[in-house]
Parts: C-alpha cells; sequence; structure tokens
C-alpha cells in the first residue's frame, strides 16, 4: 500500500490508519513532511474508470467554483493512478464534526451550498455513471435477491408481495412528480458525508454520485416526526433557494427514494457477502428477524407513499 503512494512521490512516514469504508479501502496516511492524506483504493469492478473520472471531475468543477467539497489531488496531471492491478486516488485529509442538523442555521447553510452544487450539477450530465432510477435501485435490487435465494423460504412470498406493492407505490410517485429534471448529485448525501467547521459544511465522499433528482440530496437530511421534518425542509430550502429553483413536484418522490434506497441497501449486502468484512459486519443478515423488519418497513412505506407528500412547513 505505501509503495502505492510512493510511486506518486509522497514519501510516508510508516503511520498508517484505516478509515471506515465498506465499499472502498480508505487510510489516512501522513507524510514525512507531516502532510495527512486520505487514499482511496477503489473496489474492483464497482466503477469503469470512466466513471471514477466523472466522479472526479465534478468534483473539481465544484472546488473550482469554491464550493468546499474535497476534491482528488492530481500527480502528473491525474487523478485515478494504477499500481499492481489496483487503482486509487490521492485526497488531503480535512477535519470537522457532525452538523447540528437540529439547527435552522445549519440546514439553511446546507441548502445554500447544496443549491451550488446542484446549480453545478445541472450544467453537464454524466455519461459512463448510472442514474438513481426505478430500474437500478429497485428491480435490479428485487431480481437480486429473489433469484440468489437470499429470502427465507417461509417469508418468501411475504417479502416478494410486498416488494412489488412498493414498486408499485413507487412507480405511481414518479408518476405524480411528472418529468422533473436529471442532474448530477452528490447522491448519499447523510450526516456522515458531511464534515463542519467554524466556516461552515464541506462535503466528503462523492463515491455514490449519480444523476437523480434534486430531492435525493436534500430528504436524507430530514429527521425526527412529521414537524420536525417539516420545519427542516423549510430551512433546507430557503438556502437552497437562494442559489436555485427548487421543483415542488419532487416532493413527491421523498418516500419513493426512501424506499428505493430500502431495497438497494439489502441488495448491497447480498452483493458484497463474499467479502469477508460484510458477514462480520452485518451478522444479523439474512436472518428470520431481518426479513420480517424489512417486510414491515416496506409496508410502512407503501403507507407513506399513498399520502399526501411532505411539505415544508414556511415561517
Amino acid at each position: 500500500m505505501f509503495s502505492a503512494i510512493e510511486s506518486l512521490g509522497i514519501a510516508c512516514d510508516g503511520r498508517l490508519h484505516q478509515l471506515n469504508s465498506f465499499e472502498n479501502r480508505v487510510y489516512q496516511v501522513w507524510s514525512e513532511d507531516s502532510e495527512q492524506y486520505v487514499v482511496k483504493f477503489y473496489r474492483p469492478g464497482r466503477w469503469s474508470d470512466a466513471a471514477i473520472l466523472e466522479e472526479h471531475l465534478f468534483t473539481l468543477d465544484l472546488a473550482g467554483d469554491e464550493i468546499p467539497v474535497v476534491p482528488p489531488l492530481s500527480f502528473s496531471e491525474r487523478t485515478l493512478h494504477h499500481f499492481e492491478g489496483h487503482r486509487f486516488a490521492v485526497f488531503m485529509k480535512r477535519g470537522g464534526r457532525a452538523p447540528e442538523l437540529d439547527r435552522e442555521g445549519t440546514l439553511e447553510w446546507m441548502g445554500r451550498f447544496l443549491g451550488r452544487i446542484h446549480a453545478v450539477g445541472a450544467a453537464g450530465i454524466y455519461q459512463a455513471r448510472p442514474a438513481l432510477d426505478i430500474q437500478s435501485f429497485g428491480v435490479a435490487s428485487r431480481r437480486f435477491l429473489v433469484d440468489g435465494s437470499w429470502l427465507p423460504e417461509e417469508l418468501r412470498s411475504a417479502w416478494i408481495s410486498v416488494a412489488d406493492q412498493a414498486l408499485d407505490a413507487v412507480g405511481s410517485a414518479y408518476q405524480r412528480a411528472g418529468d422533473v429534471q436529471l442532474l448530477r448529485l452528490h447522491g448519499d448525501c447523510h450526516a456522515g458525508n458531511v464534515l463542519w467547521t467554524d466556516d461552515g459544511p464541506h462535503f466528503v465522499d462523492f463515491d455514490d454520485s449519480r444523476s437523480g433528482p434534486a430531492i435525493q440530496d436534500l430528504w436524507m437530511l430530514l429527521s425526527g416526526d412529521e414537524a420536525d421534518a417539516r420545519k427542516q425542509l423549510a430551512a433546507l430550502l430557503r438556502g437552497y433557494e437562494t442559489f436555485r429553483e427548487f421543483d415542488d413536484r419532487e416532493l413527491h418522490l421523498i418516500e419513493a427514494l426512501r424506499t428505493l434506497r430500502l431495497l438497494h441497501y439489502s441488495a448491497w449486502i447480498a452483493r458484497r457477502w463474499q467479502d469477508p468484512a460484510f458477514p462480520v459486519a452485518f451478522p444479523w443478515f439474512g436472518t428470520v428477524r431481518y426479513w420480517q423488519d424489512r417486510i414491515l418497513e416496506l409496508r410502512e412505506q407503501i403507507a407513506k407513499m399513498q399520502e399526501s407528500p411532505l411539505r415544508p412547513a414556511w415561517a
């Protein structure tokens, strides 16, 4: 691992700390001149080189517009590097704490930067990276779980039935939303991928960046009961619309996107099960209790998608 990093001309001092990441192998390293770097070794077969480079270019465009992201460093005019069959990228280490998402001022600040990210994201389109859509996150996930015999036999029919109902409800939500714009997104914008400092947020880990509706980068920042979520959404949109108009039709997609994420999450664990880290981290996966909980979860989502969409509580 040090040999790969030092092939770029970085002299490591021998210190190494593995960071929490299941999809890739990510390490913090120190150089002899006391610089700190984060080095990401990409999981083989997940993204093509072209798809990785599209993500790199997006974050470089954002950084060029002085939006606080952490883009890959360039060595010999390249951001994606190869060493003995491994692909990797190097980033500067950035510190910070979790954002206080229970504060309206924090959410407005986040909204302003998300509006700026989306303004840049809407100016181009991904060619190599897929869209976040019903087929890839929903239908393909259902098919993988069913065809791979991951479901306990006694719950198989029940899960398939509720998954099909959920996908029908997702399709109806998309129909209600209509033809919304797809743009380049962060794609996985939860609190764990935002580091907060006294100067505000900076956004990290664009590894799941895809094309999709703008609301995808907003809904994961909402929490609590409906009243709390409505206030949080209003704060986010106050900041967001300082830089970019938000299409209210996308509110129909909040619970639909949450449902797709739930289906995709189960399929993601199953797809990675041969990785030794996954059975250790998710020992409950595949148990009867796990799938009982997923059936209940999907039933709850079906009910939510049949309700009126969440609306911001404007002050």
